[in-house]
């Protein structure tokens, strides 16, 4: 059975040869399936390296010097954003596109045909992003946190020089470079966003005010103070490095003024103060979030290859957010006579009660908070060994970390960046984003049976676990479902890898709760179940939203009032001052979310449709192969396609598995 899929595997990724019988009766003969894959292979291949070179921060991210030298010096830049090279960029597009559109599919082996088909998918997004959309305009969160970003993915991807010690001279070479090139960036940014306010093309007013000011605050603060503590720390001693030091410590200087001017721009264009209160000029005032029904079923069809609409998403989400809280009431009240609770007669009132006696073993303070997460790790770790339900390496470790402070606008919770996979160096973080401050409220909803099921779909098996078993097979995977077009994570991005990413992480969290060979109750304890189906109602919960916050059929109020009284299970209005401190964290918690919702559009719903078309595929390729179905082998399969929707080689991958 390994042999047989292993053989599967080797056959759609790598583009094994598929030769067409003859037709006499054609006129021609169509061209042997893989005959142009040489063609293909020079057209990607020019595409992925002049792709990355145009996107510095994803180079830096996917580790693009691995993948070819001439991309090393490219994390020495930033993205130019400029109105003069998006226009040259956009020529560039269009001749690749016709180059791509050139190639008979007939022609292609089933993988190569798969990647034309996301290269094809990438380049229209782009060329609809910056010619349709003009989002560039208004792309305010990408330009305030690209930068870091692409600094703290280059950071992590640092070669060890020491006990204590990380980055080459080369490398810090790099970093320096790379700030000194921030106040060039912001001033593009600066005209691209004047450009909005000329056409009427502007961001909604809570961005501006969270990315546009308070996080440009924060990266000025990091650049000013942090990042040059971190280049001491890490930077062996030297007259050559006491030099770097010197220079990085004077573009860090020029960079925090560049990000506190860009800061105040966006202050004084948008904002009326009043005090220390900034309220949106009338102009800005309004609500610009909503993305619009014919922008997300565009994007629902290109970006995710999923066939349906935002309406019919919304109607269809709801049945599933209730039936996932009938489970979670039928398992609280089973907790509840377990613990010899009186659990009220309302469900949604009964799992609120199991809830907060849940919430009394929480960690005392953020330090804590962390430490249980990578408490919670090992034991899935462990979990997997035993059961045998991944074969999981003796020298695997799983890096969990504090969110840093210029990451908490956009990382709710807990996110997971990994390490560059076309490098051979660099580890991928676990970060958890905790309250800052030790708020007892905050760490009660981080209490002890509520960070399994986020470690299994941050960590193992889930994000971590996935990106370290696709770069160990990053040769089998074609670069181009690599790639990130857009951006890496903010609201230019494409989010084409987020089905197979977040898809694969909310399948992990249900794959633990499934039995297996010594765990008939799988992973989890009933009480860590319970806020497994919790993660599961809100994701299911998402769908509902974000379909509706970007189509006018919710507000942004509404959303949020949704979302705190449906996951949390928190009656009352958000709205009242009288509000008790869990209804305060829960809205808090809630609205957070909704604000990464309305930036992000159609990345909510990728949890749910990428983790239903992985059960789907999953089911079918046991009924294909019955008895000698392997769920293990399904997964390396899986994962092994990268990151695009399943939508892309989901016929492929069940037509090869029924051949064998």
């Amino acid at each position: 059975m390994r042999r047989r899929l292993l053989l599967l595997a080797a056959a759609l990724l790598a583009g094994a040869c598929t030769t067409q019988p003859a037709q006499n009766t054609a006129p021609a003969a169509s061209p042997a399936g893989g005959s142009g894959d040489a063609a293909f292979k020079a057209i990607h291949d020019k595409y992925v390296v002049e792709f990355l070179r145009r996107n510095p921060t994803v180079n830096t991210y996917l580790g693009g010097g691995g993948l070819d030298p001439s991309l090393k010096d490219v994390d020495g830049r930033l993205r130019d954003h400029s109105a003069a090279a998006l226009a040259e960029e956009d020529k560039w597009l269009a001749d690749t596109q016709k180059a791509f559109q050139g190639l008979d599919p007939a022609s292609l082996s089933p993988a190569r045909r798969i990647d034309r088909d996301v290269a094809l998918a990438q380049i229209a997004f782009l060329l609809r992003q910056h010619q349709t959309r003009k989002y560039q305009e208004r792309a305010v969160d990408t330009y305030v946190s690209e930068p870091f970003r692409a600094i703290d993915w280059q950071m992590q991807g640092m070669t060890q020089t020491g006990e204590k010690t990380y980055g080459t001279p080369d490398e810090w070479r790099l970093v320096t470079q790379r700030v000194s090139a921030i106040p060039g960036f912001l001033k593009n940014a600066q005209a691209q966003l004047e450009a909005g306010v000329k056409s009427g093309n502007t961001a909604d007013h809570r961005m501006l005010l969270r990315d546009g000011v308070t996080t440009a605050g924060a990266n000025a603060d990091y650049f000013a103070t942090k990042l040059p503590e971190i280049a001491k720390e890490r930077l062996a001693a030297g007259e050559a490095s006491d030099q770097m030091l010197r220079q990085l410590e004077d573009a860090s200087h020029q960079a925090s003024e560049a990000y506190k001017q860009f800061a105040e721009f966006v202050r004084a264009t948008f904002f009326d103060a009043a005090g220390d209160k900034l309220t949106p000029k009338a102009q800005f005032a309004r609500d610009r979030y909503a993305f619009g029904a014919e922008e997300y079923d565009w994007a629902l069809k290109n970006n995710l290859r999923v066939d349906t609409t935002a309406a019919k998403l919304y109607e269809e989400a709801w049945p599933i957010v209730e039936d996932t809280r009938k489970q979670m009431v039928d398992l609280a009240r089973q907790i509840g006579q377990k613990r010899g609770m009186q659990l009220p007669e309302d469900g949604p009132q009964a799992v609120r009660a199991v809830f907060d006696e849940l919430g009394k073993d929480y960690p005392k303070t953020d330090a804590e908070m962390v430490n249980w997460y990578k408490e919670a790790g090992v034991r899935l770790v462990d979990y997997a060994r035993k059961t045998g339900v991944f074969d999981v390496p003796a020298d695997y470790k799983l890096d969990v970390v504090e969110t840093p402070p210029p990451l908490r606008a956009s990382i709710d919770g807990a996110a997971y960046y990994p390490a560059p996979p076309f490098k051979q160096s660099g580890v991928g973080r676990f970060y958890v984003t905790t309250s800052g401050k030790d708020d007892q409220a905050v760490l009660k909803e981080n209490n002890r049976a509520a960070l399994a099921d986020l470690s299994a779909h941050e960590g193992f098996p889930g994000h971590d676990w996935h990106y370290k078993v696709m770069t160990q097979y990053r040769n089998d995977i074609a670069g181009v479902r690599w790639l990130t077009p857009g951006a890496v994570e903010d609201s230019s991005s494409m989010w084409e890898d987020s089905m197979a990413a977040e898809g694969w992480a909310l399948y992990s969290e249900a794959l633990m709760a499934e039995p297996q060979p010594g765990a008939p109750e799988g992973f989890y304890t009933p009480e860590e179940r319970l806020y497994q189906l919790q993660g599961k109602l809100y994701r299911d919960l998402r769908v509902r939203v974000d379909t509706g916050i970007h189509t006018g059929k919710l507000t942004y109020d509404e959303a949020t009032e949704l979302f705190s009284e449906v996951v949390d299970f928190q009656p009352g209005k958000c709205s009242d001052p009288a509000k008790s401190d869990s209804k305060r964290a829960s809205c808090e918690t809630a609205e957070r979310a909704i604000f990464r919702y309305s930036k992000w559009p159609t990345q909510a719903i990728t949890y749910r449709l990428g983790k239903d078309q992985i059960f789907a595929l999953r089911s079918d390729a046991s009924k294909l192969l019955g008895d000698k179905f392997s769920p293990k082998e399904f997964h390396l399969l899986f994962m092994r396609q990268g990151t695009i929707p399943a939508g892309y080689f989901r016929e492929e991958l069940l037509s090869a598995i029924q051949k064998k």
